[in-house]
């Protein structure tokens, strides 16, 4: 009987060893380029920091065109002022805040 359960035992160890096997891998290969002209870096907001007394403020601008500040106070809980009609109103959203945002891009301008 005690035969058997060690024959059991070990059916199921070698069992387990021949499923714990590192499959064998093969190297990624590298991304292609992306297409030519595919980046355009008009599309890449400019970003200006600026030192308004203890404040550290981040001017987020998109050709030209302010569209977002980011505040972050000394005691370090940023905020962010963003213009979502380009009006110039500006309404403040924390950084805590995870509220539901709908993606709002410009398809053209005329």
């Amino acid at each position: 009987m005690r035969r058997l359960i060690v024959l059991l035992l070990s059916a199921v160890a070698l069992n387990v060893a021949a499923q714990t096997r590192p499959p064998k891998l093969e190297p990624i290969p590298e991304p292609p380029p992306p297409p030519a002209g595919f980046l355009n870096e008009s599309m890449e907001p400019q970003v200006t920091i600026i030192k308004r007394g203890e404040d550290k403020v981040e001017e987020f601008r998109m050709s030209g065109k302010l569209y977002m500040l980011k505040v972050t106070p000394p005691h370090g809980v940023s905020y962010y002022l963003i213009d979502n009609a380009g009006d110039g109103k500006w309404s403040r959203q924390d950084s805590r805040d995870s509220g539901l945002r709908v993606p709002m891009w410009v398809i053209g301008t005329f």
